[in-house]
């Protein structure tokens, strides 16, 4: 069966549409991961929309819900998610940060759902949905075909990187990770570890990067980095800043292609076939 990365939201920070974002996309973290018949969920940012409503349409009755962590930009599109309303469909979300936090996942995501700031609460998605919380590092076996690795990662509030095993083969998601030049980060490397693609947070350029210390991003420099050390395949430059327009986002794409064969920039609606 095939593997099928697609992305439905790949900026970091804050949504940004515009006329100035229209070719990489304004939408913020939202990956699908198809999985043979199943389907894997990562982040609930802005573009969890549009997969929503794909998912409806193509009458996908189930889903996992695979949270990097509880930043606005990765979870305010989750009270937009349609099926999470829909008493047919079956959903489980997941999370591996909050480290014992009362309530976890379930109690952050009602949260922002409370008044006064959003006006529908959590209790009204009527699917069959459920709550998890993990520690990462931990394996998950969503389904029984799949294996998901974890490994924490460096950010404010905690997060969590992912390595999805199907089929022979492997793809990671390791975004809102700060690194340290110089020192590769052992816990990407060793999940990394010859992969057939890593989508990295690449927030940043290595310019950029001195004046942007402990905000908990990392650069696409760093990404090319790691996964020739690690043995990667190809790069998926991912997390884009929102002033990173297209003109921008263009020449970035140049300059990755240039460094590294394996490099491409994520971009909204864009489709991986893995296998």
């Amino acid at each position: 069966m095939g593997y099928v990365v697609k992305f439905w939201g790949v900026r970091g920070s804050i949504a940004c549409p515009s006329p100035d974002h229209v070719v990489y996309g304004g939408n913020t973290s939202c990956l699908e991961f198809s999985v043979g018949d199943n389907t894997l969920i990562f982040d609930a940012g802005t573009g969890i929309r549009l997969l929503g409503q794909s998912l409806l349409r193509r009458g996908v009755s189930s889903a996992t819900l695979l949270l990097t962590h509880t930043h606005w930009d990765h979870i305010n599109g989750f009270p937009f998610f349609a099926p999470a309303f829909n008493p047919a469909f079956s959903l489980a979300v997941m999370a591996g940060h909050l480290g014992g936090q009362e309530g976890g996942i379930e109690a952050v995501l009602a949260k922002q759902m409370e008044n006064p700031t959003f006006p529908v609460p959590l209790a009204t998605m009527r699917s069959q949905i459920s709550f998890r919380d993990f520690k990462a590092g931990e394996d998950l076996h969503p389904f029984p075909d799949v294996l998901v690795k974890s490994t924490p990662l460096n950010h404010p509030n905690g997060a969590t990187g992912y390595r999805v095993e199907y089929g022979g083969k492997a793809v990671c998601y390791v975004t809102d990770t700060e690194h340290v030049p110089g020192q590769p980060d052992r816990n990407v490397l060793d999940l990394i570890q010859g992969a057939d693609l890593v989508i990295y947070d690449s927030t940043y350029t290595d310019d950029e990067f001195p004046a942007k210390v402990h905000w908990g991003h990392s650069t696409w420099q760093e990404g090319v980095r790691l996964c020739r050390a690690a043995g990667v395949q190809k790069l998926a430059i991912f997390h884009h800043d929102p002033d990173h327009d297209d003109q921008f986002m263009a020449r970035l794409e140049d300059e990755a292609k240039q460094s590294w064969a394996g490099a491409t920039v994520a971009r909204d609606g864009m489709d991986i076939v893995v296998i």
